[in-house]
């Protein structure tokens, strides 16, 4: 609850309603895990369907009888930007919690990761105020003009991996729009949706605006879904649960945006800067834990430089140093979870199985944190082809599969032999085959000698089962927005 010295944090992990913290309607809890030791890090009030249905009727009211319905889109910037500048000054705090929350390193969490989502609230910030309708020339009889207003209430569904950040990608673009967020953060990291509340509360806005329901996707997450009480669903997540919340939302039919999983290709053509490439490839798939939806999990490497890459490539990931993200020396954290542990060393002897060349890695990294904590060792192999499973499948951790190719066209072939569509990484120092691999290759980002670069003004999404519609970018504030149309006629 608010004090006269500022919205209070969060004394338990208890949810945000209505501009209170409260437990959830059924007094359950559950246990936030720090992935590094094991260790539980906070108890937390698992949200229900009646806590929706509160934060719904909250949400609404904000809308339609509360100030921010009736705000000026500079009242509403100045509360965005506030946002960006809160997370700027209180990042030293902010970071520790994501990286407890996640097992990222303190670098990530604080260096990349915190300092990118001020930057998204204040670019947005500054498009609060930029959002038009047009007036048209369509009869001389009528005066016609379009409006934009918000969608309404957002329910914004986000996953683990990034907790904060892509909570950022969703809740500026649907403040600045004028809507109502409520976030569903994943539950392995309710911490950042929570304290990402209590900065909203801290800026300004007005109770009911910002709400967050930590609890299992399966039950509140998909009431969210389902009632009609939201317009809209922005989703970050997995493509099989992204096909499951369109079948959950058809029966209102609320518009949905769907960010979903990859298996994104990076391309190094012979002709590359070598180095810089190897570079590239290695953040590109273990920046994170490789827990990243646009990972450069699928390595082509042109024939005649194939077996120096990997070789350099392995070298790297022997010498990667895992342990206690906090610690300044440590390159790598943890896995999420010991499930999504589990699940990784299982794709591992899955390569082993297909026949793929194990060249580093390929195990759990017992020895990184004195045996507590869910560690994979990064893993390269080789040898791989596009049939086999760990080239197909999203991994979802530090596992790389790399693939020979011979010239232009296999390497377009082999980039777009997957379901997927996210995004894809080429090296070369030719321009006009940059340019002719942009267009080709089936994917909503192409990062050219580089990888996994972003910035508030790009917009990011998929093609194919990497989902629909676009994060970042006025492309992202438009999916918040509905176009009304007024004809007023003029003859009488």
């Amino acid at each position: 609850m608010a004090t006269p010295e500022g919205p209070a944090r969060p004394a338990r992990g208890r949810l945000l309603i209505d501009g209170e913290w409260t437990d959830a309607a059924s007094g359950r809890t559950f246990e936030s895990i720090n992935p590094a030791d094991e260790s539980v890090v906070m108890t937390v009030a698992e949200a229900g369907e009646p806590d929706a249905d509160r934060a719904i009727a909250a949400a609404r009211a904000a809308l339609d009888t509360g100030p921010w319905g009736r705000m000026s889109a500079a009242e509403r910037g100045r509360i965005v930007w506030r946002m960006g500048d809160l997370i700027l000054e209180q990042m030293p705090s902010l970071a520790m919690v994501e990286t407890l929350d996640t097992g990222k390193t303190l670098f990530d969490s604080g260096k990349i990761e915190l300092p990118m989502a001020a930057a998204i609230f204040q670019y947005y910030a500054g498009a609060a105020t930029k959002l038009s309708g047009r007036t048209l020339e369509t009869n001389p009889s009528a005066f016609t003009y379009t409006l934009r207003e918000p969608v309404g209430v957002v329910a914004a569904i986000v996953p683990w991996n990034f907790p904060f950040l892509l909570t950022s990608w969703k809740v500026a673009p649907a403040l600045a729009a004028g809507c109502a967020v409520i976030v569903k953060p994943a539950s392995q990291t309710p911490m950042s949706a929570l304290e990402m509340g209590r900065i909203g509360l801290e800026a300004g806005l007005p109770p009911g605006v910002l709400q967050v329901l930590p609890g299992p996707g399966g039950s509140v997450g998909m009431a969210l879904v389902r009632k009609p009480g939201i317009d809209k669903i922005a989703f970050t997540g997995s493509t099989d649960v992204g096909r499951q919340v369109v079948r959950e939302a058809a029966g209102t039919l609320k518009r949905v945006s769907l960010e979903l999983g990859g298996k994104s290709p990076n391309i190094v053509f012979a002709d590359a800067d070598v180095e810089a490439a190897i570079k590239g490839a290695f953040a590109g798939i273990f920046y994170n834990k490789g827990e990243v939806c646009a990972a450069g999990s699928r390595l082509l490497v042109e024939r005649p430089i194939h077996a120096e890459v990997v070789e350099k490539l392995a070298a790297r990931a022997e010498a990667t140093v895992l342990g206690d993200p906090r610690e300044k020396t440590t390159r790598m954290g943890p896995v999420i979870s010991r499930r999504q542990m589990d699940i990784v060393l299982g794709y591992i002897e899955a390569g082993k199985r297909d026949g793929a060349r194990l060249v580093a890695g390929g195990r759990r990294a017992d020895e990184a944190n004195a045996g507590k904590g869910f560690f994979v060792r990064p893993t390269v192999f080789d040898g791989v082809d596009s049939e086999m499973t760990i080239a197909r499948e999203e991994i979802f951790g530090p596992v790389l599969a790399t693939l020979e190719f011979d010239g232009v066209d296999d390497a377009i072939a082999k980039a777009n032999a997957t379901i997927y569509g996210l995004a894809a990484g080429l090296w070369t120092r030719d321009v006009s085959k940059a340019h002719r691999m942009a267009r080709a290759v089936k994917a909503g980002t192409v990062w050219i000698n580089a990888y996994n670069l972003y910035d508030p003004a790009l917009p990011f999404g998929g093609f194919k089962a990497s989902g629909f519609g676009r994060e970042l970018g006025l492309e992202a504030l438009e999916s918040y927005l509905e176009t009304k149309s007024v004809w007023l006629n003029l003859d009488r």
